[in-house]
Parts: C-alpha cells; structure tokens; sequence
C-alpha cells in the first residue's frame, strides 16, 4: 500500500466513531478543549502500544491465529462496558474527569480493534531480512502519529464547541448518553468477536 493511499485509510478509519473518540468528545465537552489535549498523547501512546508490537514482531504469528483476534475483542468489549458503566455513575465535568482519564483513554485504544486493523492489514511488516525491509514501517508510523494528532484535536474541538452546553447544564444526562454509545460499541465488537455480526 502506497504511503498516501495509507494515510487516506488511516484517516477514515480514525474519523469513525469508537470508543475513544466518545471519550475525546466527552472530555472536550466536560472539561474544554486546552485540558483535555493530554489526552491525545494518551491515545498515540495506547495506538503504538499494540501497533509497534505487531509490525515489528507479531504480524507473522498472529496471521495464522484467529483466536486471538477473538480474545482481543472481547476484552476491549469488557473494558468499554466498564467504561460505560463508569460513564453512567460518575459523568466527567470541568474539575472531575471520571471515566475519562489519560489511562482510560490508554487502555481503550490500546484495545481499540482499530489497532488491530493498522497494525496488521494497513501497516507493511518489518522484516529481518534487510535494514530496508526492517525500517520500511517507520514512514508509515510517522504519517500514523500526525493523523492521530490531527483526528483526535477534531474529536476533542467537537466535544468542545458542539456538546459542551449540554454536559455543563446536565452532566448526568450527558454522562448516561456517552455510557449508552459505548455500550452499542461494546455490543458492536462482542458481535463481531463471535460472528454474530
């Protein structure tokens, strides 16, 4: 794949609504646009956590290992209920970010299947082979980095200018609605974990 037609991939694919993303708008939208940007390396660093890996070691094993494909969805489907239930409880405002932290942003795209996806269908595996073949990922990790950057200011910005009213005059309205999204993702990847979608 060609490093443009790459980064269009990437680009749509991080643009779609998941996990994350909702955490993003949310934070956006309880605590501004400036205190949430920290968020963003959290995410880029949850991204590289499981893509890193895959590229350079585990896209040539886990080929030929459906199963854990399956196991990495269910647990994300449980992290992102756990999220959500979270999200019901204690909705994130300006002074209290509740469900939506740097390590609970971390952790859900570390199992985001987006992940899963960049690392082994988009991204060209490194090889041993030849030192051009073993650093032929690292232009497609950089493109990777700056469209994380850039998707995930849109999401927070979003949050931020377009649902910012809401959660400050009914955080617990608010809170309830983002846990009801990502109860639909967690239901959406349990579905397709086992093949019912």
């Amino acid at each position: 794949m060609s490093l443009s037609a790459f980064a269009l991939a990437v680009l749509l694919l991080l643009l779609t609504p998941g996990p994350t993303n909702t955490l993003l708008a949310v934070s956006g939208a309880a605590r501004g646009l400036k205190a949430s940007l920290p968020l963003i390396g959290a995410e880029l660093g949850g991204y590289l956590t499981t893509i890193v890996p895959l590229v350079f070691l585990a896209a040539p094993l886990l080929a030929d290992q459906p199963v854990a494909a399956v196991v990495i969805k269910l647990a994300s489907t449980l992290w992102v209920l756990l999220l959500a239930a979270r999200l019901w409880t204690r909705p994130p405002s300006a002074t209290e970010p509740g469900a939506v932290t740097a390590f609970a942003v971390y952790c859900t795209t570390m199992l985001n299947p987006k992940a899963l996806i960049i690392g082994l269908a988009l991204m060209p595996p490194a090889s041993l082979a030849s030192a051009e073949e073993l650093v032929r990922p690292f232009p497609y990790l950089a493109v990777f980095s700056v469209t994380v950057v850039c998707v995930a200011t849109c999401w927070l910005s979003a949050g931020a200018a377009i649902l910012r009213r809401v959660a400050t005059t009914s955080p617990l309205l608010f809170g309830r609605v983002a846990a009801s999204f990502l109860v639909v993702f967690a239901i959406s990847l349990a579905g397709r974990a086992i093949g019912w979608i």
